[in-house]
């Protein structure tokens, strides 16, 4: 049997898996509140670890490569402040009070939260129309990464590596909503960090531990093994705290805390998140030894696959090639029902009041995630950008947008309608200007654009007469 039909009978076993599970969960969704939020009944491992593989995604782990094998060791920080900030924190001050409020106003939906806490119907409209237009951008950057991966890994056409790992999300999310996405999420982060130990230990052995790794970095440029190195603060910092403090913005990732059945599960969460959020130091590590092993690579994106390619038996090869589809099917399958529930409830049944009963709303969600998925599938055939840069741009746009009213929402009874909007407008615009300016003094968009919002909603909230108040 040749290496390249093993791995197709690997992958073939395990999108029959999905495909599975797509459809054992279709069966037990019954309603618009298990399809947008599995009923609010998901416990905390499954939780927890879906959590980590939309958090980690094939974007992390080709991206993560790509900017390690850029920038060196520096970006090991990037990891430890996911792990810290992105998962830890994110659960320990967000989990309780969004499984709380979104419970108390009925709210499936981060759009649906605003319009419904903050009195603020324009606050859903903006909201949702950004969240489908930058995931869409998203979207795009998994589609790319685990269409790179194929073709290096597998020799398989970029266009039919990214077709087939779409259409198969797009068919187990339509038929199984949120509890699909769930389930395929808890299997796919098992399989991710099993693929990437195996890379982590091939590659320390190969280069004889971890300060031989340290010296030959050194000896290429001192500022791959130093902080913030050649990347520099500005760009060190503000990267990070896209990807860290920027999740506590991201729907897909909300979602876990609406969909978690309790405060207990949400105290057992965090530690799973926390320890599974681990992995994230790998794709770093690993792309910095590429840096040794291929060097004058034009395209970093290619540091992970090459290395897999050149370090792992054909078994390792599709441990780790399945791993990344996991990882990538995961956020795709995440982002996709965030975008339909963006779309169908906030837009088209909320705001501009479309007649749906729950039926006709989960066959309108269905059909609406197909049509997301298809328009991210054949921009994908003829992407712009590395995958690290294309996450940074829709993570920064929805982030500034969402961020801080979310979170003052949740702590704040003082928040207004006025304060609300003006946080959300000023926020998106000052990111995408700054953004459009080529990063002024270095600085990612994501920066000002959270540091404007926050004024905002605190500057505007005390100037004008309260709107509502949580109890």
């Amino acid at each position: 049997m040749s290496n390249q039909l093993f791995y197709i009978i690997v992958l073939s076993l395990y999108f029959v898996l999905l495909l599975v599970i797509g459809f054992i969960t279709r069966k037990q969704t019954k309603s618009s509140s298990d399809y947008h939020i599995g009923g609010r009944r998901i416990g905390a491992v499954v939780s927890s670890f879906s959590f980590v593989a939309a958090y980690f995604s094939s974007v992390i782990i080709i991206g993560g490569g790509a900017l390690g094998y850029r920038f060196g060791l520096a970006t090991v920080w990037v990891a430890a402040i996911n792990v810290v900030l992105g998962c830890f924190l994110a659960w320990a001050i967000l989990g309780k009070k969004t499984r709380e409020l979104t419970a108390k106003y009925h709210s499936f939906t981060i759009p649906d939260f605003f319009a419904k806490r903050f009195q603020a119907p324009f606050a859903r409209i903006f909201s949702s129309i950004v969240i489908v237009l930058f995931m869409i951008f998203y979207n795009i950057s998994i589609l790319k990464a685990l269409g790179e991966t194929s073709h290096v890994l597998l020799d398989i056409p970029y266009f039919w590596g990214v077709l087939l790992s779409g259409l198969i999300v797009l068919v187990y999310v339509s038929f199984g909503g949120y509890l699909a996405v769930v389930w395929t999420g808890f299997f796919q982060a098992i399989i991710m960090g099993a693929g990437l130990l195996f890379l982590l230990i091939r590659s320390l052995s190969d280069v004889g531990g971890m300060s031989k790794l340290v010296n030959s970095l050194n000896s290429i440029n001192p500022g791959l093994v130093s902080t913030p190195g050649l990347w520099g603060f500005p760009g060190l910092l503000s990267f990070t705290l896209v990807v860290s403090f920027g999740v506590w913005g991201m729907p897909q990732m909300l979602a876990r805390f609406y969909s978690i059945k309790d405060n207990k599960a949400i105290r057992w969460g965090t530690i799973f998140a926390t320890i599974g959020g681990s992995m994230a130091f790998i794709p770093f590590i690993a792309g910095s030894f590429a840096r040794i092993k291929f060097p004058g690579l034009e395209n970093p994106d290619l540091a992970i696959p090459l290395l897999v390619q050149s370090l792992l038996s054909p078994v390792g090869i599709a441990i780790f090639f399945v791993g990344v589809i996991a990882a990538g099917m995961s956020t795709f399958s995440s982002v996709l029902i965030i975008v339909s529930g963006a779309m169908v409830r906030d837009l088209f049944k909320n705001a501009f009041r479309f007649e749906m009963k729950e039926k006709k709303e989960m066959h309108w969600t269905m059909m609406t995630n197909m049509l997301i998925g298809l328009i991210s599938i054949v921009v994908a055939l003829k992407p712009p950008g590395l995958v690290a840069d294309l996450i940074a741009f829709s993570w920064t746009v929805i982030a500034s947008t969402c961020l801080a009213p979310f979170l003052i929402g949740l702590y704040w009874n003082g928040a207004t309608k006025a304060g609300v909007i003006s946080s959300m407008v000023g926020g998106f615009s000052i990111s995408l200007l700054w953004m459009f300016l080529r990063q002024p003094f270095g600085i990612h968009g994501f920066i000002p654009g959270l540091v404007l919002s926050f004024l905002l909603i605190f500057i505007v909230s005390m100037l004008t007469k309260k709107d509502v108040l949580v109890n």
